[in-house]
């Protein structure tokens, strides 16, 4: 199975941040097709269902063969009725339901049972166990096996895990038998975290890196006042360690931002980069970014220490 090197992470098309209407995320996603974007990221988490059913609707409609593309959808938060308030878990405009941790085998087969019956899709490609950060028995024994029995049966196509957390992504590859990774906001020009330990593990067994929080929320894309920074305000020693990334990048003519999406595809674990986008703009601008020219010379200057800079 392949995907496409940049895919569109589906976060922001279920309002993270803030809401973004119907057509504003129906176009982004027409938007990504037709720039060749082929891989797509989703969540029950990301708007509480929303970002599923809206790229579910995109997927089925006119002109577009579901067998041109890979979904992957996650596993681990489970939705309950229940009125959420907006802004919960940093997201805006979603539906009024509750999100209940579960990564245990039951809680994967409803979770998958759920996320096909909101997108309307009749498989998922990819299906990660979700930020299982405090529940590494519960995933290890039983988000895991569950999965790898689906796959086993051919219900799903490959299996993985996705979150910021490098001790247990690291766990799951060398204890299991995961085919990929999702790392968030660990292999950035901020954060190189992964390179020490993840990748090269992933490198020798095979298992391939999605690369996911490459601009770490927002810094490395937009250096404004409020520029976020794992998602919360970025502190004044991480915006002037991006300023001065930024000033290198000025240096040669480049863009931080498309220095930032191209950065992780350097390694040779990564298979892919997602890039979260709310509007058709913003994928037109990451699509640029990611066909710019980058000279040797400024990835040097990229990985020198800062205090030469």
């Amino acid at each position: 199975m392949t995907v496409s090197r940049i895919g569109l992470g589906t976060a922001p098309l279920g309002g993270l941040f803030s809401a973004v209407g119907g057509r504003q995320a129906a176009d982004t996603l027409e938007s990504a097709w037709t720039a060749g974007i082929r891989y797509f990221d989703t969540a029950p988490h990301y708007g509480a269902g929303l970002a599923e059913r809206r790229l579910g609707t995109f997927l089925s409609g006119t002109g577009r063969r579901r067998s041109e593309c890979t979904v992957s959808t996650k596993v681990g938060r489970l939705l309950a009725p229940g009125d959420s308030r907006q802004g919960d878990e940093a997201f805006h405009g979603a539906p009024g339901r509750l999100r209940v941790r579960d990564h245990g085998a039951e809680g994967v087969y409803r979770s998958l049972a759920e996320s096909l019956e909101r997108s309307g899709l009749d498989a998922f490609d990819v299906v990660l166990i979700h930020d299982p950060d405090d529940h590494w028995e519960e995933a290890v024994t039983g988000a895991y096996p569950a999965l790898h029995r689906l796959r086993a049966e051919g219900a799903i196509r490959a299996i993985g895990a996705g979150t910021n957390q490098i001790a247990m992504l690291t766990r799951f590859v060398t204890e299991t038998d995961l085919d990929c990774v999702l790392v968030a906001g660990r292999y950035s020009l901020l954060d190189r975290s992964a390179a020490e330990e993840l990748l090269p593990e992933c490198a020798e067994r095979e298992v391939g890196v999605l690369a996911d929080g490459v601009f770490n929320s927002g810094i490395l894309a937009n250096l404004a006042p409020d520029a976020t920074y794992g998602y919360v305000p970025a502190p004044e020693a991480v915006r002037r360690r991006a300023l001065v990334l930024s000033e290198r990048c000025a240096a040669y003519g480049v863009a931080l931002a498309a220095a930032a999406l191209r950065f992780p595809l350097r390694h040779p674990a990564v298979t892919g980069v997602v890039v979260g986008a709310r509007s058709a703009q913003e994928i037109t601008v990451n699509v640029a970014h990611a066909g710019a020219t980058i000279p040797e010379e400024l990835w040097a200057a990229l990985d020198a220490p800062e205090r030469d800079g």
